[in-house]
């Protein structure tokens, strides 16, 4: 299931911002198996359990918006990477997209000026504008992109705009998985004809691999698609499949889609939000293929998504004595 990894010229220390979560993790993964020294922001060691016992990960915990830690916590490092990103905010207008995605990457390119930190890898997403990305969501993914593409030319960057990702620890299949579980498969879907390009955790990290010293990829911003464009409808009926569950969609007209958000923002957790639906009204799939450059992404959902959603078969009952 693992993506094949590039060979690299010499072992870097790396400090990765958003590290603690589902990329993040994948890609310590490869990067440690490569053989590099890596040092992970976190707000709390909490949030990093699976890290601690890692021995070539060093844990950094602190205020991530504070311009001292950053400082302190990037100084040595040949390579930052920014996998920070939320996908819903605590409040409704903006402004917690705006500090994750846009106040964060300004403190960070701060202090990466500040200590002549040549390279930088950025998480962006498809579809991010500033101006004209359809959810608070997308514009601030935008505007963080604008802040980076502003730098001078000490600063060595490379920007990836990937389509929804999938993996073993998804928040995409995992959680359609679950919601049909708690319906018993019958599930009312906005924007279920909103396409995506999914692309496998292992490609987006072998594709960060591969651009890790620059070269080609300096400078550049890779779209990241996997090989098959599939409606939200069919990567719901793939996880429903792959999970051995039951399903019957309904879907929603906009306007029903739309006050089906509104009521669901108002639950614990945001399972989904308005911000969310304005971001399906875009479709999600790549507009070249300059990101197969970097290694084309081959893994199907299809195929994978089995691998952890299917039930686990019950450990043979032990004979009584």
């Amino acid at each position: 299931m693992s993506a094949a990894i590039p060979t690299i010229e010499r072992p870097r220390t790396i400090c990765i911002a958003g590290g603690t979560g589902f990329v993040g993790q994948a890609l310590i993964s490869h990067l440690m198996r490569a053989g590099h020294a890596l040092r992970v922001l976190t707000r709390a060691s909490s949030h990093a359990i699976d890290l601690r016992p890692l021995p070539s990960v060093e844990l950094a915990v602190g205020d991530v918006y504070s311009a001292e830690f950053l400082r302190r916590s990037i100084d040595g490092c040949d390579v930052v990477i920014n996998l920070v990103g939320i996908l819903n905010e605590r409040g409704f207008g903006g402004a917690g997209f705006r500090r994750a995605h846009v106040e964060f990457t300004a403190a960070l390119l701060r202090a990466l000026v500040q200590l002549r930190v040549p390279r930088l890898l950025q998480m962006s997403a498809l579809n991010a504008d500033a101006e004209r990305g359809a959810s608070h969501y997308l514009r601030s993914k935008g505007a963080a992109e604008q802040l980076i593409r502003a730098t001078g030319p000490a600063l060595d960057w490379t920007i990836f705009r990937p389509s929804v990702i999938f993996g073993p620890a998804d928040s995409l299949t995992n959680r359609f998985a679950q919601l049909l579980r708690l319906t018993a498969g019958r599930l009312p879907l906005a924007r279920a004809a909103a396409r995506f390009a999914p692309i496998y955790v292992g490609d987006v990290a072998a594709a960060f691999i591969q651009a890790l010293h620059g070269g080609a990829s300096s400078r550049k911003c890779y779209e990241l698609c996997g090989p098959e464009v599939l409606t939200l409808e069919q990567i719901v009926r793939i996880t429903a499949s792959a999970a051995h569950l039951p399903c019957h969609i309904y879907r929603l007209p906009d306007a029903v889609a739309r006050l089906q958000a509104s009521i669901m923002q108002l639950l614990p957790g945001k399972p989904f939000s308005v911000d969310n639906y304005r971001s399906l009204l875009t479709d999600s799939v790549c507009h070249d293929d300059d990101g197969l450059r970097l290694g084309p992404a081959r893994a199907r959902l299809s195929v994978l998504a089995p691998l952890w959603l299917a039930p686990k078969s019950p450990a043979p009952a032990h004979p009584v004595p």
